[in-house]
């Protein structure tokens, strides 16, 4: 392959130039592409859409996972649906959190990110305090009976196969599973391409939970200038935590932080005009 090129929307692609093509075939479910780069590093494309790359995959990881960890404060049980890539797993056991429950759909995607993407998980696979479950996410929640403190939807985009965990019967599941005082975070695209979908994913969060909100990370390789991350909850605004306090809960958590701060934390949540209008509209 010379080149690899997503079609973000009509007319507007997004055109890499791969240095060595690593893996390029079929799952069960969807199309894989996973090539190295001189400046992304290794790269994941699902469907011809980039999932994510070692350039830049901290970014989404860190404001996906430690925005709802430290504004929750004393998660122990975690649930993850999807992020088969390994990432956001890594990111969670960073906390000193009892259990870690990910439910991944396709089990090919772990096993060749384990092969060809280790940085992404760095071992997070081999933890004792993480269990993996090969199953349809929605599938599961629906018949769930567990309590998480906190529920991470590292998913694709609301479109496709994963339009059904964007869904408020998928949601309503979500809400029964979450203890009180528990938050649920969702990946929801590049608003700058997909309003509706946005709009929608809104929409759906309201009509299920007390409190909803979105924020927002700049990852360069989900083309757009940002993308939303919503957050749901009954009991809990992650947003109006104070910077002292997250800032006390940062020094529990292992490692250094290569873009999440409490300053970043608050700012995420600051929402233009034209966001609220889709997101409150």
């Amino acid at each position: 392959m010379s080149q690899f090129t997503e079609t973000v929307c009509q007319g507007v692609t997004f055109t890499v130039q791969p240095e060595t093509m690593i893996f390029e075939g079929m799952t069960e479910f969807q199309r894989v592409h996973i090539f190295s780069h001189p400046v992304l590093g290794r790269a994941l494309a699902l469907d011809g859409v980039m999932q994510t790359t070692e350039f830049d995959e901290f970014i989404y990881h860190e404001m996906l996972t430690h925005v709802p960890m430290l504004g929750h404060g004393n998660a122990q049980r975690v649930l993850i649906i999807g992020g088969g890539d390994g990432g956001t797993l890594r990111e969670v056991l960073r906390h000193p959190v009892q259990r870690v429950l990910m439910v991944e759909l396709d089990g090919e995607i772990v096993k060749l990110c384990k092969a060809h993407l280790p940085a992404l998980s760095k071992g997070a696979f081999d933890d004792p305090r993480s269990q993996l479950l090969i199953g349809d996410g929605a599938a599961f929640m629906s018949g769930n009976r567990e309590l998480f403190d906190v529920i991470i939807i590292d998913s694709t985009d609301p479109v496709g196969p994963g339009k059904v965990l964007f869904e408020p019967a998928f949601m309503a599941a979500c809400r029964q599973s979450l203890a009180p005082g528990g938050v649920l975070v969702n990946q929801n695209g590049a608003p700058a391409f997909m309003p509706g979908e946005l709009r929608e994913s809104a929409r759906v969060l309201r009509s299920v939970f007390t409190h909803t909100g979105f924020f927002y990370a700049p990852v360069p390789t989900y083309v757009s200038g940002a993308t939303a991350l919503g957050w749901a909850s009954d009991g809990l605004a992650p947003g109006e935590v104070p910077e002292a306090a997250l800032l006390e809960r940062l020094h529990r958590i292992e490692g250094t932080m290569r873009w999440y701060t409490p300053a970043v934390h608050r700012a995420a949540f600051a929402e233009p005009p034209a966001l609220r209008a889709l997101t409150r509209g």
